[in-house]
Order: C-alpha cells, then structure tokens, then sequence
C-alpha cells in the first residue's frame, strides 16, 4: 500500500482521528446543545451563521502571520483555541454575551486551523494517492466516531455539560501533539496568480458550505427534535451511523486514483441527493431518521473523496496553496453563512423542516456539474493546469 508510506500524511491523519474524537463528540452536540440551552431552532442557526460569518471578517489576518511564522505553528494555535469553545459551549444559557463570545472564538480557532490544514495536506500529500489518502483520513473519522457521540451523550446526562464538553477541549488539545513531528511549511511573501487560480476552488466550496448548512447543521436539530431531545439517543444514532461509514469508509478513494473520477462523482451525488430526500420525510419518524442518518456517514465517506481530491490537486499545483485555501474558505463560509440564514428565516416563519431540508439539493447539483467537468479533463492523477 504505497500511500501509507508517506509519514507526514500519517501523522496527519491520526491529527484527524484525534480531532475527530472532539469533532464528533462535543461538536456533534454543538448545536443541539444550544437549543437544549434556550435558543431558539431559528437562533441556533442564525448562531452558526454568526460563527463562520465571523470567519470571513477574520480570515485575512491569516496570511501575513503565516508569511512570518509558517503553516505549522497557526494549526497548532487552531487546535488549542478550538479547544477553548467547549467549556464556553457549557456555559451558555439562552441568548446573551457568552453566546457571543463562544461564537467569536469558534471563529478564530476555525480561522486559524482549517486554511492552513487544508493547505498543508495537500502541499505534503501525494498527488498520485490522493484518493487513498482521503479515504483512510474518513475511514479513521468514522471509526472513532463510533464511540465518541456516545461518550458524549452519556457524561452529558450524567455529569453535565461542563464534564462533557471539558473532556472534549482536552482531547481536542491533545490533537495538536502530532504537529510536532512533522515539518513546517513556509509561505511566499509574493504569489502572483494565485487569487485567480482558486477560483474553481471557490465556486465549489460555496456549494458545499451551501449543503453543509442543511446537511449538517438543520439536519442534527432535526434528528434531536426527532429523538425527543435526548442526548443518549441522539448519540447512539451518531454511533451508528458512524457504523456505516466505517464500513464504506476506503471504497471509493481506490475508484478515484484508479481513473474513475467522473463515475465517483455521479455515486456520490445521486447517494446524496437520495438522503437528503429520505431526510426530508423523516422528521418526527424516529426510525426513519435514524435510518436516515446512518446513510448520511456513507454519503460523506462517498463525497469527501470526489471533493477534496479535486481541490487539493488544484491547490498543489496552485501558485500558492495556502492563498488558495484562504480564498476557497471565504467561498465556504459564504455557502454556510447563507444556508444556515435562510433556514433560520424559513424556520422562523413557521416553514417545516421537511422543506428546509431540501434546499441542500441545489448545491448538490451544482456540485455534480462542476466535478464531473474536473474529472472529465482529470481523468487520473496527473500534474496538468486546468480551470473549471
């Protein structure tokens, strides 16, 4: 297996496994908990567009710090200010400043740690084992997701939030430790073209932060308000679900390397399409939307590969790949920050969430068309210019 012999890759990737340990214990309670906390549905989702509009505002600080001090160092500042917002999580109680100030520095960990991650991996990853090596980094996510929902869900109910949400800035402390085995890399003071050249990474990430905000965020208040709002259940169904994409988890990463781009593309989108649908009938069907959601781990475990292979080759042979990441997030948070208002402001005009979980479809199909174009003049791995 060629593509574990990349060290730094497999340094990072069990980065990921600890990250994802926090991500899918306290994080996948995120939202669910502030609307246990006294927010609002409409509130806990205008609270999300507050947090990655605050991103935007915040990104361009990241660049001349990056220049001074190199990626390493601000991912390792990322992970720990990421890890300050759990404690804050638990201390919420209804609309306020806490809120405000768990929103701001859910911002600036994100700010600090994701363009610089996404732009590490794929400088020091391997364009020929892209898909293998974002399909064993899902696979590993899956697997500790398994656990994680439900540690989460049973310290929640039986010591409290700050316990729970104490031990998962601790573990999301603890992901920086392998950081520290790996190597810098530095940032060019100057890179002419490379604003232009993240455009086609642009365009995709405002489609998938359009998804995520229904995929992700108004569907995990609609599995809680599902499941009677409890906690243990809740993540039981993140559990299993996490089953699933555990099994899925290394399938498609093979098809992509081996030249079967545009192929992966329809699977994945046809698969997404298909939940979001399932989705959309399943509020108030407790069966159903744990069925549901145990799909969605498949879909992820289908859709990241076809995502981040595409962009990670374009920001390798980008100019330069952090100011293409920096620039593919802002299309991100966009997305995110415009789905998640429009569901707040269909939510709060008494729209059901059976429709709100539909709007996703759009950036699915948009999605579809942009990567099947990539994988079309992509076909296998290869170091070629090219402009969706």
């Amino acid at each position: 297996m060629a593509y574990f012999r990349n060290s730094t890759v497999n340094l990072l990737n069990l980065h990921y496994a600890i990250h994802s340990i926090a991500m899918y214990g306290g994080g996948a309670f995120y939202a669910v908990y502030l609307l246990k906390a006294g927010l609002s549905l409409p509130a806990v989702l205008a609270s999300f567009a507050l947090i990655v509009g605050g991103r935007f505002v915040i990104r361009p600080v990241i660049l001349p710090l990056a220049i001074r001090f190199g990626m390493r160092p601000l991912m390792i500042a990322g992970t720990l200010i990421a890890a300050i917002q759990y404690p804050l999580l638990a201390l919420v109680h209804g609309v306020g400043p806490m809120l405000v100030l768990l929103c701001l520095t859910s911002s600036l960990g994100d700010v600090f740690y994701w363009p610089n991650y996404h732009a590490y991996f794929s400088t020091l990853g391997d364009q020929e084992h892209r898909g293998h090596q974002i399909s064993m980094r899902e696979a590993l996510a899956a697997i500790v997701g398994i656990v994680a929902p439900i540690g989460t869900g049973w310290v929640l109910v039986t010591f409290g939030p700050l316990a729970a949400f104490g031990a998962t800035a601790v573990v999301q402390a603890l992901g920086a430790v392998p950081f520290f085995w790996t190597p810098d890399v530095a940032v060019a003071r100057a890179a002419p073209g490379a604003w232009k050249a993240a455009i086609p990474g642009v365009k995709l990430f405002i489609a998938d932060g359009w998804i995520a905000a229904g995929f992700v965020v108004v569907w995990q208040l609609t599995l809680f308000v599902s499941l009677g709002e409890n906690f243990v259940a809740y993540g039981g169904a993140l559990a299993a679900a996490a089953v699933v994409g555990a099994i899925a988890g290394l399938l498609l990463g093979r098809h992509i390397d081996a030249g079967h781009g545009g192929r992966a593309v329809v699977i994945a989108c046809v698969v997404c399409a298909a939940i979001l649908t399932l989705r959309a009938v399943s509020p108030g069907h407790v069966a159903l939307a744990v069925f549901a959601n145990a799909l969605g781990a498949l879909s992820n475990c289908l859709y990241a590969p076809v995502l981040m292979t595409a962009v990670y080759n374009q920001s390798k042979r980008a100019p330069c790949t952090l100011r293409f990441h920096i620039a593919t997030e802002g299309g991100w948070d966009a997305g995110m920050a415009t789905g998640c208002l429009i569901a707040a402001l269909l939510t709060w005009m008494g729209t059901p969430l059976s429709t709100t979980l539909l709007l996703p479809l759009l950036g699915v199909g948009a999605i579809a068309l942009m990567l099947r174009g990539y994988y079309a003049r992509n076909p296998v791995a290869i170091d070629a210019p090219e402009v969706l």
